[in-house]
């Protein structure tokens, strides 16, 4: 059915759900460990939701990269994989899906979206130059530094406000990126970055407008605009039903407008496409072979990338998806579930509700932990503890410290609860909000966390961290006498 006839399912009873166009035919087995477990637990992996195994997580909620579910159609195409390694048949399908899909000319293949990253930083980011971004990303600013240039965000200033009705927070703030070229020269921007949709500031979405102020300016300055689409599938679900000039467009029509805007494209499929693997795409024959003969060098040869070629199989059937309303929309719907039932809660979190997941806010949630003892890396061991969930940190231990060695204080303190598509029920949402809203009544039990071991790149990965005094124990122990089973 073409998606500009999608109308969501209405219930009699008025009440406001998601209901899954799709129906579980395969089940993995989860565990709820006991609460004093999981102090435990939370603490052998150094406070860091990174480092637990999974067979002591309940819920998942920690990314949606590489851990959606995929369709009956992904796994048939896989059993076509062609293993050659030079000249496969399997990439000439992703080739062809991928440049149809965006109306691009030219794709190369990587093994995932920060290795596109880095063959993009490589090919053309100088000492001394900057990116200038709506909003960075923690990969994508390390590869840019790591060679010498910097990170400029001309982000409009409501993207750092948790609680908005702006329905696209994630736009450029088109005022400051042209003062920023006018005052530096657009000689000095390595390349434009514009990210569908925001992933540190809550998953939220740019407008289909936004995208072609900023595509109009960059042609007037020579400058070219790279578009990272890892979350593109949210974001063409919320431009199509929250901006008015995309409602009787469909999204093929809004994928090939973005496509036709943007000098490049380069996107995870982890996230698009719901496999394990990434690309990137042009049309432009000098940029495709500057970056050409850097894939063999980082990634694998040029028809696999490093990609194994069952899961390109899939992600070409992944990204034809993409272009499907009941695919796109599962995301969103239920992260407006969560986050309906979190706010029925009075848990703080980031709104308008956006992509990938939803996001408390730790600086309202526990507004006495310093900064500086990460308030929202305590606040996923705390969830952890509480709920067996296993959220991501997004804010000062996401960041790098500055070149003094000096914490770099984010201007957001955020928790993703990440929901992948097509992977939980209601009655685990239903069970994430219980819980969490339950250590809200806790909140002033929770302390703050300090590094015990630091790595100087992408600490948030691999770093570990201690609680500070032994607010974990008194939070259990509420904790039982709230449940007593201790599940």
């Amino acid at each position: 059915m073409p998606d500009h006839t999608y109308t969501p399912v209405g219930f009699f009873s008025g009440e406001k759900i998601p209901l899954e166009t799709h129906k579980a035919r395969m089940v993995q087995r989860i565990y709820l460990r006991p609460v004093r477990d999981r102090v435990r637990i939370i603490n052998e992996a150094g406070n860091n939701t990174f480092l637990l195994p999974n067979r002591d997580v309940f819920l998942d909620m920690l990314t949606d990269s590489g851990v959606n579910a995929m369709s009956e159609a992904q796994y048939a195409a896989m059993l076509m994989a062609d293993d050659s390694y030079a000249g496969s048949e399997t990439f000439y399908r992703l080739e062809k899906t991928v440049l149809d899909f965006f109306g691009k000319t030219r794709f190369l293949p990587a093994h995932q979206g920060r290795a596109c990253e880095n063959i993009l930083a490589t090919a053309y980011v100088k000492p001394g130059q900057f990116v200038v971004t709506n909003y960075h990303f923690t990969t994508t600013k390390a590869h840019i530094t790591r060679l010498g240039g910097k990170v400029h965000e001309a982000s409009r200033d409501e993207a750092a406000k948790t609680q908005s009705e702006d329905p696209f927070k994630g736009n450029f703030d088109m005022e400051k990126f042209r003062a920023f070229v006018d005052a530096n020269g657009a000689e000095s921007v390595a390349f434009a970055r514009i990210e569908l949709g925001t992933n540190l500031i809550g998953g939220q979405p740019v407008s289909l407008e936004n995208v072609r102020e900023v595509s109009e300016y960059c042609k007037e300055k020579g400058m070219k605009l790279v578009t990272d689409a890892s979350l593109l599938a949210d974001n063409i679900y919320f431009m199509k039903v929250r901006e008015k000039a995309c409602e009787k467009m469909s999204l093929r029509e809004i994928v090939l407008e973005i496509g036709r805007l943007s000098d490049i494209l380069y996107f995870s499929g982890r996230k698009l496409g719901c496999a394990r693997g990434g690309g990137i795409a042009t049309s432009n024959e000098e940029d495709y072979g500057k970056m050409r003969e850097l894939v063999p060098l980082f990634e694998g040869f040029l028809t696999y990338g490093g990609m194994s070629v069952r899961e390109m199989e899939a992600m070409a059937v992944g990204i034809r998806e993409t272009l499907d309303m009941d695919v796109v929309s599962q995301t969103p719907l239920f992260v407006e579930a969560l986050g309906s039932e979190l706010v029925a809660k009075g848990v703080p979190v980031v709104t308008p509700f956006g992509g990938l997941g939803c996001h408390l806010d730790a600086t309202r949630f526990v507004p006495h932990v310093p900064q500086d003892q990460y308030p929202a890396g305590a606040l996923a061991a705390a969830v952890y503890i509480a709920a067996g969930v296993r959220g991501m940190e997004r804010g000062t231990l996401s960041e790098q410290r500055n070149p003094d060695g000096s914490e770099h204080l984010s201007n957001m303190e955020l928790l993703r609860l990440a929901i992948p598509k097509r992977v939980f029920t209601l009655a685990q949402i239903k069970y994430a909000a219980d819980r969490v809203g339950g250590l809200r009544e806790h909140r002033d039990l929770i302390g703050g966390l300090v590094f015990e071991e630091e790595p100087k790149t992408l600490r948030f990965f691999l770093g570990r961290l201690k609680p500070v005094g032994d607010w974990q124990e008194k939070l259990a122990a509420a904790f039982l006498k709230d449940m007593p089973s201790g599940l």
